[in-house]
């Protein structure tokens, strides 16, 4: 059997099989995570995007595999989680680029497909590591673009893609040291080559063995975010711009001699007449999506560069009352946007509250054991009401769904890439209400850059990391990312962590209790601590948060 052209119809059953392939594999996939602390990581995380965009798929039904590459991208976009969602979204959104405007695909086209996902990909993370999901999806595309030049069958291309990207897999530990110290490949790597296998087993009509995964449970954690209509937390007569209107912007060369176009330029031009705005363009058009009050005020500034063609204006006041009735009862007065609103991440009771206290508007419940996903965190920075919103992470791998939500978001939003929850309460600590956000912004993350972050969990595998061996069960001291020690027993872990991380300039540890940890065994610690460190205040705070039994911040 050979396939010549890839249409809509094939290409959705294939995402459909990828996504189904690698909720079966995601535990397997997380168990790949170079550090062995349990949390759901690198396979959830993409399991997760990747269900939300197969979801996305379902729902439009084509055969246009332009139509179905674009959702796919778009479900993926708002259900990243992680970087390495974020990593596969931004892999699939130069994929959906390079099949614009096509009703089916050669070899060739895919192929280009695979390249345009990568040269995005890449471009989207700030310092690429090679030995990661990057390299893995790089191999693949290049020895997609050499086998096209010949090869007429896209079973037979997807094969040697996946065979490349096995084989890239299997190089990653020469790459990334860590790696093969550790005795993993990548994880991330791992992801996207069981995506291709469910791509290629689809191609084929073949089936995919099953695994223990409970694919019920993790479609049930995605669709749980979607469980009601947007347009049901809000009235009609609170939509601010009421058309969304959708244009195409053919170039003419006369005029745009005259008037030069520049894309950024265009997008801060249109922001003032509207949100919702997207302004995407090539050498030849510029799509614009906004949402206006005046679409003729919007036409008219995007003419001087052109002639206006697949135009689309809807009514949103109409489509929003036709979508929820008139049944509801009526909102009160719109609430006044503050001026200023901090989002932020945290799980456990305690570090939520303790971050209420410090001034967070928002607090996404999120960590280690869920990251929030871009959609999560846009939703967070829209309830937070404000007209200048800072996001802090608090975890290295929410960052860049963070940075994502910031793009996605509606007015001026920044992101304080804090790693930790110290380095998130140390950014909170230095934040002044009447300053330009930018500056909050820099004056912020230089503050949680101040402060040493630790914590201790307990391994679940055994393995071997910089040097240090760590047995199942036992407890490990993480120093700023890095394990650095490890005992079977909690309180010498933690006074083997402290031992290396309080120094004599030091002045104050600040200690967040997790919900596995009992008070008595915090007095005892903490006297210990006095006597050892009679220069260093101690505080407690009940942060009763999972995984962690105890943080610890040092300044």
């Amino acid at each position: 059997m050979t396939v010549q052209k890839l249409d809509g119809v094939a290409f959705t059953q294939m995402v459909l099989a990828g996504a189904h392939h690698l909720t079966n594999n995601a535990q397997t996939i997380d168990a790949l995570n170079v550090f062995p602390v349990p949390d759901g990581d690198t396979g959830t995380n993409m399991n997760l995007s990747m269900t939300s965009g197969a979801n996305e798929v379902k729902r439009i039904n084509s055969n246009n595999i332009s139509e179905v590459a674009q959702a796919f991208s778009k479900g993926l976009l708002m259900g990243a989680r992680g970087n390495s969602g974020v990593i596969l979204s931004q892999l699939f959104r130069g994929f959906a680029k390079g099949m614009q405007n096509k009703n089916s695909v050669s070899t060739k086209d895919l192929a280009n497909a695979f390249e345009s996902g990568v040269n995005t990909a890449y471009k989207a993370v700030m310092k690429p590591v090679e030995g990661t999901i990057l390299t893995v999806a790089k191999d693949a595309a290049n020895q997609a673009i050499k086998e096209s030049k010949l090869e007429k069958d896209v079973i037979a291309l997807m094969e040697k893609v996946l065979k490349e990207a096995k084989a890239s897999l299997e190089r990653t530990p020469d790459l990334l040291p860590v790696l093969k110290e550790v005795g993993v490949v990548d994880s991330g790597g791992q992801g996207l080559v069981t995506i291709y296998e469910g791509f290629l087993a689809s191609l084929k009509g073949e089936e995919l063995p099953e695994s223990v995964a409970d694919s019920v449970e993790m479609d049930k954690m995605v669709n749980a975010e979607h469980h009601k209509i947007a347009q049901d937390f809000m009235e009609t007569s609170e939509i601010e711009f009421g058309y969304c209107t959708e244009f195409m912007v053919k170039f003419e060369e006369e005029k745009t001699n005259e008037n030069p176009f520049s894309n950024d330029a265009f997008r801060d031009e249109l922001s003032e007449h509207g949100d919702s705005l997207l302004v995407v363009s090539d050498d030849e058009i510029v799509k614009v999506h906004i949402h206006a009050e005046y679409p003729g005020t919007v036409m008219t500034l995007a003419q001087q560069y052109g002639s206006l063609i697949n135009i689309k204006i809807e009514n949103m006041r109409e489509q929003h009352t036709s979508i929820v009735g008139e049944q509801r009862p009526k909102k009160a007065v719109p609430k006044e946007k503050a001026n200023y609103a901090i989002v932020t991440v945290a799980m456990g009771t305690g570090l939520k509250s303790l971050l209420e206290s410090l001034g967070a508007s928002v607090v996404i419940e999120g960590g280690q054991t869920m990251n929030p996903s871009t959609q999560d965190i846009t939703n967070a920075i829209s309830q937070a009401n404000a007209k200048n919103v800072l996001v802090l992470p608090n975890n290295k791998n929410i960052i860049m769904a963070a940075e994502q939500a910031a793009d996605l978001a509606e007015g001026n939003v920044e992101v304080v890439p804090t790693k930790s929850i110290p380095q998130g309460i140390s950014a909170m600590l230095a934040f002044h209400p009447d300053a330009e956000i930018k500056d909050n912004k820099e004056t912020m993350e230089s503050a949680s850059e101040e402060v040493k972050s630790g914590q201790i969990t307990y391994a679940v595998r055994d393995t071997q990391i910089d040097g240090i061996t760590i047995e199942k069960d036992h407890f490990m001291g993480i120093a700023d990312g890095k394990i650095i020690t490890s005992h079977q027993d909690k309180t010498e872990a933690v006074k083997l962590l402290l031992k290396e991380m309080i120094t004599e300039d030091d002045e104050i540890l600040t200690i967040l209790q997790g919900e596995d940890v009992s008070d008595e065994e915090v007095k005892e610690l903490v006297n210990y601590l006095e006597d050892i460190y009679e220069d260093v205040e101690v505080e407690v705070h009940h942060g009763n948060q999972p995984i962690y039994s105890y943080i610890f911040s040092v300044e």
